[in-house]
């Protein structure tokens, strides 16, 4: 019982860190262009981070996320410990990324931690769901390809709408859609972090369910998860949110490409057009690795030398990193406290 609360706690506190390492998604150009200050920013994007809780519930009327999420380790060889341990090694690899700046993924730490203290644990591959895994991991890179490919469609349609517009006139109005476009990427950002952690507490849930029936407090599936579970973590994330996040905001805003308002408008409308996709495709992704995808896109289209290829490079290595450096966290957490930890 007090470790099931001891996870649940650790899940928001997550859940809190994700919000503000990944504000900078939400913000980066908004900031970068001036359109709001940064208190503003955090405050719009916060706004629809926890306005996605009410699209997810009566709109979409599900949270498909958050049950693949659940998935990633077979659920008869998810233990208390195992979350545990996923969760320490994600709260610390995303707080070592925050730190130095690299915008990395949250949710393939979470994903990497998981799946790694249930290797630790059991000694064996074949306790994780591995087309969950794989399908996860390939998304690494189909994220950011799709949010590329988006946004420079997207470039090149709005380049010709306002072809004969006047400069400055075109400006101002890509000011004013930067604020809907940057709200549309908060709303994609909240429906898929949010349920990451969702997905994990439901994880936590069903172990207690299945080697704790004692404590009363089990679920059979993400179906039976109580409506203060998803309430809580769409909040937690919007209060991370308000946080900031200012190192992340400086390499996503200025030192992949400049970024003008028709830039940002491109790029925040092509995430949030990723995001929406996975949505529907139940996968979870990283809004960092999309928004940085579709932000390359539009530099791309520019001139291939607007792109600062070698922080892009960077980039990537971070991305293709964190799943493994993640498991192996959680493996040495799991090592070093999880048998001393009641299974």
């Amino acid at each position: 019982m007090t470790l099931l609360i001891v996870i649940i706690a650790l899940a928001l506190i997550f859940d809190f860190i994700n919000g503000f390492h990944d504000a900078a998604n939400s913000i980066a150009t908004i900031v970068s262009t001036k359109v709001l200050t940064p208190f503003q920013a955090v405050l719009w994007a916060a706004t629809f981070n926890f306005a996605a809780f009410f699209i997810a519930k009566y709109l979409i009327g599900g949270f498909g996320i958050a049950d693949t999420v659940s998935k990633t380790v077979i659920a008869d060889f998810i233990t208390l410990p195992i979350i545990f341990s996923g969760l320490v090694a994600a709260i610390v690899w995303n707080l070592l990324t925050w730190w130095f700046g690299i915008p990395s993924s949250s949710s393939h730490t979470l994903i990497g931690g998981f799946a790694g203290a249930a290797i630790a644990k059991w000694a064996s591959l074949s306790v994780v769901q591995s087309t969950v895994i794989l399908k996860i991991a390939s998304f690494i890179f189909l994220a950011p390809l799709i949010g590329m490919l988006a946004s420079m469609l997207l470039t090149m349609l709005l380049q010709w709408s306002v072809r004969y517009a006047n400069p400055h006139k075109a400006n101002t109005w890509f000011k004013n859609f930067q604020l809907v476009s940057s709200a549309l990427f908060s709303i994609g950002h909240g429906l898929n972090d949010s349920q990451k952690v969702m997905g994990i507490i439901a994880a936590a849930f069903i172990a207690a369910h299945i080697h704790h029936p004692e404590v009363g407090m089990g679920i059979e599936s993400i179906n039976d998860l109580p409506n203060w579970v998803a309430f809580s973590c769409f909040t937690a994330i919007s209060l991370g949110t308000m946080s900031g996040g200012w190192k992340i905001v400086k390499t996503m805003g200025t030192r992949i490409t400049k970024v003008t308002p028709f830039e940002g408008v491109v790029a925040e409308t092509a995430g949030a057009l990723t995001l929406y996709l996975t949505e529907f495709l139940k996968i979870p992704v990283s809004t960092t690795h999309t928004i940085t995808g579709a932000i390359i896109g539009v530099g791309s289209v520019k001139r291939l030398s607007a792109v600062r290829w070698g922080v892009t490079r960077k980039l990537l290595v971070a991305w293709i990193l964190t799943i493994p450096v993640s498991a192996l966290i959680a493996a040495i957490v799991y090592w070093a406290l999880g048998h001393h930890l009641i299974s």
